[in-house]
């Protein structure tokens, strides 16, 4: 294999292409993938967020004494958005790392 950074490149978009099943003809789709991709990641985020903020009005929920909301349910939506938070971080990590690693190629 060789690597390079052209013929990589055209590597990772025949792989792309063929993985998405369209023709070399279709370019835009490229793009319409790393949109897609950002929406993905904005709705991860989101779902993080409502993770956080459920948590958050279940802790003061049973901090009032309301008895509806259990302990049991408080200490799962903690770590629900405990972990959740976790994964976006790692995430983020392997994204900067990523681009570090992209930037330092030579051209």
């Amino acid at each position: 294999m060789d690597i390079t950074n052209n013929s990589l490149y055209a590597q990772m978009q025949s792989m792309s292409l063929e993985a998405t099943g369209n023709n070399i003809t279709s370019m835009p789709k490229v793009n319409q993938s790393s949109s897609d991709f950002g929406n993905i990641l904005q709705d991860a985020v989101k779902s993080v967020n409502e993770l956080q903020k459920d948590s958050g009005e279940k802790k003061t929920a049973f901090e009032l004494g309301d008895r509806s909301v259990t302990l049991a349910e408080t200490m799962i939506a903690s770590q629900k958005a405990g972990i959740a938070f976790d994964a976006t971080v790692q995430v983020r990590n392997k994204f900067v790392e990523a681009y570090k690693e992209i930037m330092s190629m030579p051209v």
